[in-house]
């Protein structure tokens, strides 16, 4: 119940915390769940897999939240900071899982530190740390590029989850099956504008189709199968990528036909001697996007925010 008499009575709840939308005074998001590795689940590979999922998520997300103040239309950078929120709540769930399966991918920080396993992990690791795909760390370019990019990588995160809900980690299960609502709303609305832009005016089409020349390329990498994605699929515990190439085609061909564009047919961007995100092989955008994104906790490692 508000109480209309005070415009604060709200932001301040009885442990004194719970007005912070963020920071070091969110409990454990795992507290009360059963983290005990499945028989036949290694422990370091589920932590390289979490990572890899929740590094997606989180860069994506840090991304998206670069449009506020920025998009065309207030509903649009609402709707773009709400997807952005739902891609970090993925993030943290699956970088604490990370913390819990191997405590040895967890930063070491100055004893004493506040600082929660998933926050050391967003905030303290290096570039060559994170294993995201390099699709979601470049810069957002205009509003079309960003539709593309949130469709390519949203049809392809959905199609993963939807079969990570009968994963034998039953973390991931419980991730993928809240992920699975959000991930749909997340596609729906990037192939809605994806439409919109296609069929709009010659200058927006022209936008669109000069986003996915640039968007495309970096596709490829979303399938392309990890060695810890096989060893954990056969302790079915993860998705092999590859596996999902005919259900992101199937939902990329209906939506290109209904924008009445080509479906591309382009090479994949190489990796540098056979590495890429997955590998902590990243672009020179990711330097920039850490720098930012880190800053406030690297100078204040005993900081509570």
């Amino acid at each position: 119940m508000t109480d209309h008499d005070s415009a604060y009575a709200d932001l301040v709840d009885h442990d004194e915390n719970d007005q912070w939308a963020f920071g070091t005074s969110f409990d454990d998001p795992l507290a009360g769940v059963d983290t005990t590795l499945a028989e036949g689940i290694d422990g370091a590979d589920l932590a390289v897999y979490c990572l890899m999922l929740g590094d997606d998520a989180l860069i994506s997300a840090q991304r998206l939240a670069q449009w506020n103040t920025k998009a065309p239309e207030m509903e649009e950078e609402v709707a773009l900071a709400n997807i952005s929120l739902d891609l970090l709540g993925q993030a943290r769930l699956l970088l604490a899982r990370a913390a819990a399966a191997d405590p040895a991918v967890v930063p070491a920080l100055p004893a004493g530190s506040p600082v929660p396993a998933e926050d050391a992990l967003a905030f303290f690791r290096d570039e060559s740390q994170f294993r995201n795909v390099r699709l979601v760390e470049f810069d957002n370019g205009d509003f079309a590029y960003t539709i593309v990019r949130l469709f390519a990588f949203s049809t392809h995160r959905l199609a993963l989850m939807q079969r990570l809900g009968d994963s034998g980690d039953p973390v991931l299960a419980a991730v993928a099956a809240k992920g699975t609502k959000e991930l749909t709303y997340h596609r729906d609305y990037a192939a809605r504008w994806l439409v919109t832009l296609a069929k709009g005016t010659d200058y927006s089409r022209a936008r669109v189709e000069e986003a996915v020349a640039r968007v495309w390329p970096y596709v490829g990498e979303l399938f392309t199968t990890h060695p810890v994605e096989t060893r954990l699929a056969d302790a079915n515990a993860a998705v092999p990528a590859q596996t999902l190439c005919a259900e992101f085609d199937s939902v990329a061909t209906e939506v290109f036909r209904a924008a009445r564009l080509d479906l591309p047919q382009v090479k994949s961007i190489a990796g540098v001697g056979g590495r890429a995100g997955r590998d902590g092989i990243h672009s020179e955008s990711m330097g920039y996007l850490l720098a930012e994104m880190q800053s406030v906790a690297r100078a204040h490692p005993m900081g509570i925010w």
